[in-house]
């Protein structure tokens, strides 16, 4: 296969999971949780372990889409957090709720939290700071050990996967919260590091293959390190998908993003970054810093 010459339908693929999911999502309305949006979390020891469908029973009077969270040691506690701006008195109803429900004494309020669409801001801010900050160091680095157009290729295939963990989290309505951003992180330091494995043989084979143009050059080192990331991905994969199946819902929001974009990565590593190195080395044919091929 000419991984290269097919590279149009790969793009258009790409652009449009990320063009349907997000407008999907902005027509639907997106799904900023606590984190980012301020609201009220309570956190309440019910003595046991209870279903979260039998916990939604009564967060769905006042919060269709409030976050349950089990917590404690034999999960006997459950963290409810809601984008909802509840007083002091809306709170209390609400545990009165579950008081009523489940036979509990006031001790069993073991938190009741406000957090202001200040803190929310704030928390984007910082968000978006560790975004770029990863991803200025990624281009730098990358630009370093190898040349700048390398560089540029791993950004784009790294923004690629961002886009579709964040069309996917858009098109489901699932909360962008935290641990969105978090495994964001996670995706864009597992992703740059197949990319890293396809474009260190392809600077190997600019050495060997020095009368070859570049685009048989890019596919013979795709064609030799596809078995390799294909099996890495794969291995990882089993790992967290086990996590997702057997883990608690925090652990499930946290793997969900992770095999999505562990997908999208080994997919950009392949179809997206080498091919966007291919375009910047033949349309923009400007001397490199750190490779030739003489």
């Amino acid at each position: 296969m000419n991984f290269i010459q097919k590279r149009n339908i790969f793009f258009i693929l790409s652009a449009a999971i990320i063009v349907f999911g997000i407008v999907y999502g902005l027509a639907t309305g997106l799904n900023f949780g606590l984190d980012f949006t301020g609201g009220t979390m309570l956190q309440i020891d019910l003595g046991k372990t209870v279903l979260v469908e039998d916990i939604r029973k009564i967060t769905d009077t006042f919060d269709t889409k409030a976050s349950i969270i089990h917590a404690g040691t034999n999960k006997e506690e459950v963290i409810i957090k809601s984008t909802l701006d509840l007083d002091n008195q809306d709170r209390n109803e609400v545990f009165a709720k579950f008081k009523e429900e489940y036979g509990l004494g006031d001790e069993a309020l073991i938190q009741s939290q406000k957090f202001g669409p200040a803190i929310g801001s704030e928390i984007q801010k910082k968000a978006w700071l560790s975004v770029i900050l990863a991803t200025v160091g990624i281009l730098a680095y990358t630009s370093f050990r190898f040349e700048v157009k390398f560089g540029i290729a791993a950004i784009i295939a790294l923004v690629h996967d961002a886009l579709v963990v964040f069309a996917v989290y858009a098109a489901f309505n699932i909360p962008l919260d935290s641990t969105f951003v978090a495994a964001i992180l996670t995706i864009v330091g597992y992703s740059i590091n197949d990319t890293i494995v396809v474009f260190d043989r392809i600077r190997e084979n600019l050495k060997l293959m020095k009368k070859e143009k570049y685009e048989d050059i890019a596919n013979t080192s795709i064609k030799q390190t596809l078995s390799r990331t294909i099996s890495t991905t794969v291995t990882t994969l089993i790992a967290i998908v086990t996590l997702y199946i057997l883990g608690v819902d925090a652990i499930k929001d946290f793997s969900f993003p992770l095999i999505v974009g562990m997908i999208a990565g080994t997919y950009s590593s392949i179809f997206i970054a080498s091919p966007v190195w291919y375009l910047l080395k033949t349309k923009f044919k400007g001397n490199d810093v750190n490779i030739n091929r003489a």
